[in-house]
This record gives C-alpha cells, structure tokens and sequence, in this order.
C-alpha cells in the first residue's frame, strides 16, 4: 500500500504470477530494473523503476509478503491454490536446489572449455545466476561444504572432481528419463531405436542441463 492507504498490486507491476517463487520473483524485478534504468535510454522509466523496487521490497521478505497476500486476496479476489501444499519454505529449498544444478553445469561448461583457467569470480556467476546476495553466499556455501565446488586462484569459484561426478550422473538421469518417456510415448511395441529416435526428431523433452545460459 501507498501512503494514502490505496492499495497497490505489486505482482502486476512485476508481471508474474501470485504464487511465483522467490527466485522468479527477484529475477523479474532484476530484469524490469535493468529495462527500467537510466542506462538503458531507449527504455528509461525513472516511475517504473521506483515501482518495481518498491513491488519487490513489499514481496522478498517471507513475512510481508504472507500479510500482503492477505491483502491482495481481499482486494483481487484471488485465491491461493489450496491445492498447493508446498509452503514458501519448501519452494525455496527447490528453487535453490535448481541454482546449485545451474551452478555446477556453469562451472563444468568453465573447466571443460578452460582447463587451465577454470576459476569463475564470484561476480560473474551471481550475475548468470540472477540471484541475491544472501542467495548466493547461502548455495556457494553450501556447495563448498558438499566439496562440489572448491575455491580456486584468487579467490574464484571452480567445479571439484566431486561436482564433476555429480553432474555426469545427473546428466545421465536426465537422458534415462528422456529414452523412458519417449519409449512410453510411442506404445508397448516401440523398441529403444524408436525411442532414441522420438527425442532426436523432437519428441517429449525435458529441461535440458546443457542449455544456454540466460
């Protein structure tokens, strides 16, 4: 709410849904910011700026962003899914689940294609990662402390022999259940040639870990 008591939809003003995760939610105040700023002068919006930012204060924090939903449910009549039983908590253990992932598969593409440089300073990979700071320092940890992510010279993050295992595995989980579900899209009869086939001609996909990077 604004001084004057009206109400204010901060989820339009950041253009996502209402019950987006934390990590969208700051991805699209990051990217509005960035449009919105005086840097950028052929979309420069000094109002829209001071928006987005105020939209994004009001919703990062988990306790006022629960008071505002109240709020917003009683002014929109929105209805938070009660089907969702995945609390704020648990979403954000699963978005930071998804940044470790994003991590590990950066600083694999890094040492793979810079073996003698595989060090990434920490700014370049919060930047790829858009995420916080607070954000940052608690996956950098956590990653450093599973020995997936080892500190390399001058201070620059880079993959450990562990984060290197762990992404080969992943990836093979990732094409397994790919050739299962592209064997389970073309009935009992199709045999694996069929299904490797299905997912190279553009069959059922799933995220791919290897794709660009945003």
């Amino acid at each position: 709410m604004d001084s004057a008591g009206t109400f204010v939809d901060h989820y339009a003003i950041l253009q996502v849904n209402p019950e987006c995760d934390a990590r969208t939610l700051e991805i699209a105040y990051r990217n509005l910011a960035k449009i919105f700023h005086p840097d950028h002068p052929e979309t420069a919006d000094v109002g829209g700026l001071s928006d987005v930012t105020e939209a994004y204060r009001a919703l990062k924090d988990h306790g006022k962003r629960q008071a505002y939903d109240v709020r917003y449910s009683a002014h929109t009549g929105f209805s938070f899914s009660a089907a969702d039983t995945i609390r704020a908590e648990e979403r954000a253990a699963l978005s930071d689940a998804d940044e470790h992932v994003e991590t590990l598969m950066y600083l694999y593409k890094r040492r793979r294609e810079r073996a003698q440089d595989p060090g990434v300073d920490s700014y370049e990979l919060q930047h790829v990662l858009h995420c916080s700071d607070e954000a940052f320092e608690f996956n950098a940890w956590y990653l450093k402390a599973k020995g997936l992510v080892e500190i390399a010279d001058q201070g620059t993050l880079a993959i450990a022999i562990a984060g290197v295992d762990h992404v080969i595995s992943t990836s093979r989980s990732v094409a397994h259940e790919k050739l299962r579900i592209a064997q389970f899209s073309q009935g009992p009869r199709a045999g694996p040639r069929d299904a490797v086939a299905a997912c190279r001609d553009g069959g059922p996909k799933l995220i791919d870990a290897a794709a660009p990077w945003r």
